[in-house]
């Protein structure tokens, strides 16, 4: 063990010093700065992996210098969805993404990965990463309503990176998640024809991004350090809080998801339900993470700016003590 390795203790110490601006909506939550520096000292991955892990997957991503971590959409533009019968964008919550970062000691690489699939595809994907050396971490729903059944399978994998990218490509070559097998998007009106932008802004006390007709928040949770693999888990490879907006500022879905510690799972859930929302999946998304991160999707109809409110209730339970009555 290298004698300057950080230790647990004192990760946490230093996560008390930085506080949670993330949490309390401060200027950082663009969304290609949904962090501060991160906690711990991360080697960047070099343009030799970012050039490995784009030839494998056959698509250029985003490398996001802050966080050492290097990210691809996954997008199943193939799919036409609707809820409760009326037809949504992709962009509301059914693209997935792979994600790559080198461990804190430099000496190896860790891939988080969020597929979206057809009931049947879920299978014939588990076995095709068995079969690669990758491994499931979850499987489960994101949405209630939605036609077709949609299910969500992260997956995740510990090596070099141009191996790890191999693996994966390997793993979803004869699927829609492969970026060759994909179609354009569907074109719509942009979302800031739709929404009243600035108004969703000041509620949520943050700025998110247009992605065609939906505009979507990402908030990191660096008020806390996340260690799974050996990697410090951060915003782009999957440890944020999210929500989306589709359709009309007066007539909106929102869909997105919390993560928490387990303190604070119910208080979310009670600051959801208090605003109308439904919670629709309680649920892990990785394995090995210390501390345990839980995961909760939530979506609703009507207003947007009542349901950015909903939202920003949510956030707002986040980052407070435990108070619960000490269990024996």
């Amino acid at each position: 063990m290298k004698s300057d390795k950080v230790s647990r203790r004192q990760v946490l110490q230093n996560s008390a010093l930085i506080g949670i601006t993330s949490i309390l909506g401060g200027k950082d939550l663009l969304p290609d700065r949904t962090l501060n520096k991160p906690l711990l000292e991360t080697p960047p991955l070099t343009r030799q992996e970012v050039n490995a892990i784009e030839a494998a997957l056959g698509k250029k991503g985003t490398y996001h210098e802050s966080q050492s971590v290097h990210s691809i959409a996954l997008p199943r533009n193939d799919l036409k969805v609707t809820i409760k019968g009326e037809p949504v964008p992709i962009a509301l919550g059914f693209g997935g993404w792979v994600a790559f970062k080198r461990t804190v000691e430099g000496d190896s690489t860790v891939m988080m990965s969020d597929t979206v699939l057809l009931e049947e595809e879920v299978n014939p994907l588990i076995s095709a990463a068995q079969a690669n050396g990758l491994e499931v971490s979850a499987i489960h729903n994101h949405f209630f309503y939605e036609q077709p059944r949609i299910f969500y399978m992260h997956l995740h994998g510990h090596g070099s990176t141009a191996e790890l990218a191999q693996k994966y490509a390997a793993t979803i070559k004869q699927t829609k998640l492969f970026p060759a097998n994909q179609t354009a998007a569907a074109a719509g009106r942009p979302a800031g024809e739709l929404f009243d932008i600035p108004a969703l802004d000041a509620i949520v006390k943050g700025f998110g991004a247009v992605n065609g007709p939906t505009y979507k928040y990402t908030m990191g949770r660096d008020d806390l350090s996340v260690m799974a693999m050996g990697a410090e888990m951060t915003a782009a490879i999957g440890l944020n809080s999210w929500a989306s907006f589709a359709g009309t500022k007066d007539s909106a879905h929102i869909a997105g998801d919390i993560a928490m510690l387990e303190h604070e799972v119910n208080p979310v859930i009670k600051a959801l339900r208090a605003n109308g929302l439904e919670v629709v999946a309680l649920h892990n998304h990785m394995l090995d993470d210390d501390p345990r991160i839980f995961f909760l999707h939530y979506y609703g109809k009507g207003p947007a700016t009542q349901l950015a409110q909903g939202f920003r209730a949510a956030l707002d339970e986040l980052g407070k003590p435990d108070e619960r009555p000490m269990k024996h």
